[in-house]
């Protein structure tokens, strides 16, 4: 056997996993250092939960409204437009705008649609086409804002400390994902949508109060003006960065094929579980969750394509067995696992972001990454609800894992320099470590 392992490197500072429950417990050190990344994470905290209230009633709305899974489905049609060209667009902004206004202005938007869903559900017979209206609205606002968001992380983040930010950013966002479509699936059966509805408006209130305290984040000097040139010149380096374009396309693939979200609500009704809705929903979130609370170790790896790899193909197989098995706890059971796994795969691939995209490139990334996470799991809402429309909607659900299964091993072949990744030698990670130790420096001098 050949040993593939690379030429010793010098240690990055803040890498080490450390040992006993230093090793497993989630790493503090971005949460003591920095103020703003304390703001930023607390008004994620807040209005993450909001939105996985709306998250969850919106399409129990339209499925009383309809009745079909196709039209729960069309919601990732309608969002997915507003995606592509807001997020490439916004990316441009994030580039050469203050990212905490971007980020202030495009919250208080969508605590204004949620104020909108709010109305609509206090009438006494709610159109559809509104609800279309709005979740693509919504889609435009958050494809502007991710990108500003996305990119602010590292101006305030220590370098050697983005790995554990990011594994503390999915922990903000889990734990959102587990106690929002849990208390969803409550408020929705007891109180109805309209209680959903109000607690997303309070939670974007309280969230633009975090935000109006950051510290303004100018645009750097050499910062180009949104553009299709500037757009384009973003893609181009996309493109020349196959590590990065690796990531894109498996996680691409693993949300098209894979998301089975949108046929919850009916798959409930058919294991004649409908209690058990809002715990399907925070099934996903809670296997991150988990991963989250135990993502220590996380800092000692280095090989961050092989983990992106293995976790995507490990997705899909969690999603195939809980559309295999008819029993309910199974079902919860291996949403868990897969919701695990995507949050491995999230970690590493924003690791490998954060630790190697240029400042003044970084929100056109950002943009391009958006379309990544955000518009495959849009076209997997599409392809699972027309799966279960056709052949079922436990079929549509195993179907779809094998499927993403069979991608993702497919991709890692074709995909070598994703699977040799290594942060301690790859040359983008290198310079930009020297590049932020050297402004250090100059700060300091």
């Amino acid at each position: 056997m050949t040993d593939d392992s690379p030429a010793p490197a010098p240690e990055i500072p803040g890498a080490s996993g450390g040992s006993g429950l230093r090793a497993v417990l989630p790493d503090l050190a971005p949460w003591k250092a920095s103020r703003d990344f304390r703001r930023l994470w607390v008004s994620g905290l807040i209005t993450n939960f909001g939105s996985f209230l709306t998250f969850v009633a919106l399409p129990v709305q339209l499925k009383e409204l309809t009745g079909s899974a196709a039209a729960v489905g069309a919601l990732g049609a309608v969002e997915l437009v507003p995606l592509i060209v807001f997020g490439l667009y916004g990316g441009a902004l994030a580039d050469a705008l203050d990212k905490r206004r971007l980020i202030l202005w495009t919250e208080v938007g969508q605590g204004l649609l949620s104020a909108a869903l709010l109305a609509g559900a206090l009438l006494p017979h709610p159109a559809v086409w509104p609800l279309y209206v709005i979740a693509a609205l919504c889609a435009a606002l958050t494809s502007v804002q991710r990108p500003a968001l996305d990119s602010l992380w590292p101006r305030i983040v220590a370098h050697e400390h983005l790995t554990a930010a990011t594994a503390l950013n999915s922990l903000r966002w889990t734990v959102g994902g587990v106690a929002g479509p849990a208390a969803a699936g409550v408020v929705v059966a007891y109180a109805g949508l309209s209680w959903a509805y109000a607690a997303d408006v309070l939670t974007f209130a309280v969230s633009v109060v975090l935000v109006v305290r950051i510290a303004a984040q100018p645009a750097t000097h050499e910062a180009a003006k949104p553009s299709l040139r500037a757009i384009a010149e973003g893609a181009r380096y996309a493109w020349g960065r196959k590590e990065l374009l690796g990531t894109y396309v498996v996680d691409l693939a693993a949300m098209f094929l894979a998301m089975p979200l949108a046929v919850l609500p009916f798959l409930a009704d058919e294991l004649d579980a409908r209690w058990a809705l809002g715990l399907m929903y925070a099934a996903v979130p809670l296997g991150s969750l988990l991963v989250s609370l135990t993502s220590g170790w996380t800092s000692g790896v280095h090989r961050h394509g092989r983990m992106v790899v293995l976790a995507a193909l490990l997705w899909g197989l969690a999603v195939a067995a809980a559309g295999a098995v008819g029993n309910v706890w199974l079902v919860l059971l291996f949403l868990t696992v897969a919701g695990g796994c995507d949050m491995v795969s999230g970690v590493f691939r924003g690791a490998m972001w954060n630790q190697t995209i240029p400042d003044a490139l970084r929100g056109r990334l950002a943009g391009i990454e958006l379309l990544s996470y955000s518009a495959g799991p849009q076209l997997g809402q599409v392809r699972s609800g027309s799966f279960a429309a056709w052949w079922g909607v436990r079929a549509s659900v195993w179907s779809g894992g094998l499927l993403c299964a069979g991608a993702v091993g497919l991709l890692a072949l074709c995909l070598p320099g994703l699977m040799r990744y290594d942060a301690r030698t790859n040359e983008h990670a290198v310079r930009l470590r020297e590049d932020r130790a050297a402004a250090a420096v100059r700060a300091a001098a």
